[in-house]
């Protein structure tokens, strides 16, 4: 009886799939092929920039770069948009450097370098010298995400890549990566091991071979995440990549293992540098003698906010002791990072901030968070929204029975 039930059961579940198969043999793709997907809203409502970068000598040129919804580029300031990386097999940002020399040349490092459980992947690095109407790729597809992408000014075919690597499990291609000729040929310079990437770079304003690389090692799975390990640690280099030195608790910086690092140098006075330090009791750091030796300017509660997503620091371009830290809310300091208030406020724009341009005169900023961009003409006194940049990420879409039909979507942080 059992095994007539079997049998049974094997040939009405064998007649199911060969039933299913005939049916869709037999849907004809010509009827298919006049459907385009289109947008459906919402209409003002935008999503998660993690990349920010704009043309210092006509700052109506923007580009920025979604989690998960590719390039976009403005040339009117921010008025209107238009993407510019939808042909390419990717849709992950992670990092955008604009050859402010030549604008026309921009390269953009994919993958989003903030690692939450949802966290978008990149497949490289992509170079444009037409200002986005093509795209070519350089290679440094299993980097996964990129953190940071720094152009020597005084060659354009010289960059470097920290690349962050896998969040879900290890991997060797991670660290800094150098090119000489325009990403024609890479050369790893900086590398620890392979659970360890780089979360953050900066050039020394005045010595394009001088260079600070925040090396992160960092794990997630699917029920843990661990932020920190012996492979942290902040690294210098005096000669363009060739040899970097590690600084340790013995130049000031806290003791036992490290976690993500921020990084920045003053563009007045270069020999001031700014580092934003996860550790056993986050904190945040400045040097005076150009990264060689630090002290702590702030160990407040205001500087340990999930650092795994967020740990940026900026410096504003004309004045050394006004500092932007961008996590939940972005703030500023004006006494050279002891204390801190917000900007924005809440009514100005969305709260998770991970991306800031500010131009040379100090004034203009554009800054990208989970709900968009919102740019200040005037030092952040006043804030206009982006509500024309359609890249929200739906986590779940569904419908209802209705007549007509209701749509509902579950939309990252909004």
């Amino acid at each position: 009886m059992k095994n007539s039930f079997l049998k049974s059961l094997v040939l009405i579940i064998t007649f199911i799939f060969i039933f299913n198969l005939n049916i869709s043999a037999q849907v004809d793709p010509v009827l298919l092929s006049g459907l385009k997907a289109r947008s459906i809203g919402p209409s003002s409502m935008s999503g998660r920039i993690v990349a920010v970068d704009s043309v210092a000598s006509n700052p109506n040129i923007i580009y920025v770069g979604a989690a998960t919804g590719g390039v976009w580029k403005s040339t009117d300031a921010g008025l209107t948009w238009e993407p510019v990386f939808d042909d390419q097999p990717v849709s992950s940002m992670g990092a955008i450097a604009i050859n402010q020399s030549n604008p026309s040349i921009v390269w953009v490092g994919t993958g989003e370098a903030a690692p939450r459980n949802s966290c978008g992947v990149g497949r490289g690095v992509y170079l444009t010298i037409d200002s986005g109407k093509s795209w070519k790729l350089l290679g440094l597809e299993k980097t996964e995400k990129i953190s940071k992408i720094l152009l020597d000014p005084n060659d354009p075919d010289t960059a470097y890549v920290a690349a962050l690597g896998t969040t879900w499990g290890e991997n060797p291609e991670r660290g800094v990566f150098k090119t000489m000729d325009r990403g024609k040929t890479w050369e790893k310079v900086l590398y620890v091991d392979e659970k360890t990437g780089v979360a953050d770079m900066a050039m020394a304003p005045d010595n394009p071979n001088k260079i600070l690389a925040a090396l992160w090692q960092h794990r997630r799975w699917p029920w843990f995440f661990k932020s920190g390990g012996p492979g942290s640690g902040l690294y210098m280099t005096l000669n363009g990549g060739k040899d970097w030195k590690k600084l340790t608790h013995e130049h000031g910086l806290p003791k036992g293992e490290l976690g993500r690092i921020g990084v920045a140098f003053a563009t007045t006075k270069p020999n001031i540098v700014y580092a934003l330090v996860e550790a056993k009791d986050n904190v945040l750091l400045r040097s005076e003698d150009g990264g060689y030796n630090w002290k702590v300017v702030n160990n407040k509660e205001e500087v340990s906010n999930r650092p795994f997503y967020y740990q940026r620091i900026w410096v504003n371009p004309v004045n050394e002791n006004i500092v932007y830290m961008l996590h939940s809310r972005m703030m500023v300091s004006e006494d050279g990072g002891q204390s801190f208030t917000n900007l924005p406020s809440f009514t100005q724009a969305h709260s998770d901030f991970h991306a800031l341009w500010i131009h040379p005169n100090g004034e203009r900023m554009i800054v990208g968070n989970d709900g968009g961009v919102v740019i200040s003409h005037n030092r952040g006194k006043t804030w206009r929204f982006v509500e024309n940049l359609p890249f929200g990420q739906f986590y779940h879409v569904s419908f209802d029975m209705e007549i007509p039909y209701n749509l509902y979507g579950g939309l990252q942080d909004n």
